[in-house]
């Protein structure tokens, strides 16, 4: 069955992804066969070459030349040592699709794509890493399945084993770093300090990483050759796309267009309404106004022109029935709540501009606030993810100026919130809430101390709280286990601030309480005697 997640194929032009999509559910191999015929290896050159003649581009975000990480990862083997090819089908961005639904849909071509780099660079193995959920990553697997019966059967399949790894989904898994450490079974979290994938990946060999669809894309490249690969298209971004459109639209799809087709066209066809503006690239992004959406055109080129990138092919139209500033305030404190936090920025930093953002909402606080804030951790994470933040945020102060003079006016623009930018389903579980007995509370504000990025302290030094993101709950649980008047409790909720918490004990306030399961926490014995020269609550 096809998860809900993943919306309907639409296509303008030639169907060449998303061909035989409208006759099955699912291409399994024999109909995948029917379509494109068996794979003929190739030598590296060969695909090398091919990869340079349409000057193919990975289809993930960065647009990084696919040729060149090809030599790249052959250099790093040399001669004689192994290599790993990695299908990076993690998509963590809420607002994509077409990973899922390649995956899901039609898996034998991208592992097509996969197979032939394989076979060209001599890798000891494919792995797919998805974090799809539970049918993208059975689809894989049964694709896999698909091959060895055939094989067994006489079939001349490719021997190369595949791999399927089911990772945590979350925003931040799709980058590389991220993903090649959650492959190897740490925390799929970005490193520290930039590793490439072609030196060290996958087992700390050199590993070929890149997206689904650019593995898809080079099984079309050396089924069709350059000339007619490039036949559609514009000419110097030749071939087809996929896109994935939500939010506003009426008609959610992924669709797969040729490059040059106009942004406008694209909306029409999803029956979008475009309101305040339409994000593109994601949610770390660009918001484009309604003026330039009728003249943008859909390649890397032409985004660029309109001032906005590509990225991995997301579009979300706003809409006219909704709060944009507050659309807007949403993604930023998702972003917040995705964070690794492992730095500064992420730590500190991305809370601030959601809270701060969240204000303006409410008709408070200051556009130069946030800019200020946004300044802070530009450039200055561990990662891409508090930069990326940063673009969405300076291009929704700039595309939502006069909504921002409204609330700041009146409080309000007078449209609700309701929601339409995508977000996880798994956000219900992602935040936490510290709540506090005031029958206890004596105004120390250890806790403010311990968790300065989400608890404030007022003129008389008692708490105020925000809501605690999942990976900031060991430190939240520090706070509550270190308070001396036992005053503090951590609360699970359901991502929006309104999610159910527990009910008020009559017993010792020091409880632990997630997913509706209440258990007693530990007291450290300083704690317990009110020992320590600071105080918490």
């Amino acid at each position: 069955m096809i998860p809900a997640r993943v919306p309907r194929v639409l296509r303008m032009g030639p169907a060449r992804l998303t061909a035989g999509l409208d006759h099955c559910r699912r291409l399994d191999l024999p109909a995948h066969r029917t379509l494109h015929g068996l794979v003929e290896p190739r030598e590296l050159g060969e695909l090398i070459s091919y990869a340079n003649e349409v000057d193919m581009r990975g289809r993930g975000g960065a647009a990084f030349p696919f040729a060149r990480k090809l030599r790249a990862v052959a250099d790093a083997a040399g001669s004689n040592g192994e290599s790993v090819v990695l299908v990076n089908g993690a998509e963590g961005e809420p607002a994509s699709s077409k990973d899922a639904m390649l995956l899901t849909r039609n898996p034998h071509l991208v592992l097509d794509g996969a197979v032939l780099a394989a076979e060209a660079l001599g890798a000891r193995e494919v792995v797919v890493a998805t974090a799809g959920g539970e049918v993208a990553e059975a689809s894989v697997a049964a694709a896999v399945a698909e091959r060895r019966a055939a094989n067994v059967s006489g079939g001349a399949e490719s021997r190369v084993p595949i791999r399927v790894v089911g990772i945590k989904e979350r925003f931040i898994s799709g980058e590389g770093g991220a993903l090649v450490k959650a492959v190897n079974g740490e925390e799929g979290i970005p490193p520290g300090r930039k590793k490439r994938a072609a030196t060290s990946g996958v087992d700390g060999l050199p590993t070929l990483l890149s997206n689904t669809e650019t593995y898809a894309q080079l099984a079309l490249l050396a089924e069709c050759g350059p000339q007619k690969y490039a036949a559609v298209g514009t000419a110097k971004e030749p071939g087809t796309i996929l896109l994935t459109v939500s939010g506003g639209a009426a008609e959610g799809a992924v669709i797969e267009t040729p490059t040059g087709a106009l942004l406008a066209d694209v909306l029409a066809m999803c029956e979008a309404d475009i309101g305040d503006g339409v994000l593109i690239g994601g949610y770390h992004g660009a918001w484009l106004s309604a003026d330039a959406v009728e003249t943008a055109v859909i390649s890397r080129e032409g985004m660029k022109a309109a001032g906005a990138t590509l990225g991995a092919g997301i579009i979300v139209p706003l809409g006219e029935s909704t709060c944009a500033l507050g659309e807007a305030a949403r993604v930023a404190s998702y972003l917040a709540g995705e964070s690794a936090g492992q730095c500064g920025p992420c730590r500190l930093g991305l809370p601030d501009i959601a809270k701060l953002m969240n204000a303006l909402v409410e008709g408070s606080g200051s556009v130069d606030a946030v800019r200020r804030a946004v300044r802070l951790v530009e450039r200055r994470g561990a990662c891409f993810h508090p930069d990326g933040t940063a673009k969405f945020v300076l291009s929704a102060l700039d595309a939502f100026e006069a909504e921002i003079a409204l609330h700041l006016e009146h409080g309000s623009c007078g449209r609700p919130v309701r929601g339409v930018m995508p977000m996880p389903e798994r956000a219900a579980e992602l935040e936490y809430r510290l709540e506090v007995d005031w029958s206890r509370c004596q105004g120390h504000g250890l806790c403010a101390h311990l968790l300065p990025e989400f608890v404030e302290l007022d003129d008389y030094g008692f708490p105020s709280f925000r809501n605690v993101p999942a990976w900031m709950a060991k430190e939240a649980r520090r706070a509550v286990d270190m308070c001396p008047a036992l005053a503090l409790r951590l609360a699970g909720t359901t991502g929006d601030g309104h999610g159910p918490g527990p009910s008020r004990s009559t017993g010792s306030p020091l409880r632990l309480v997630k997913d509706g399961v209440m258990k007693a926490a530990s007291v450290p014995r300083l704690a317990r005697a009110g020992a320590g020269g600071g105080a918490a609550g």
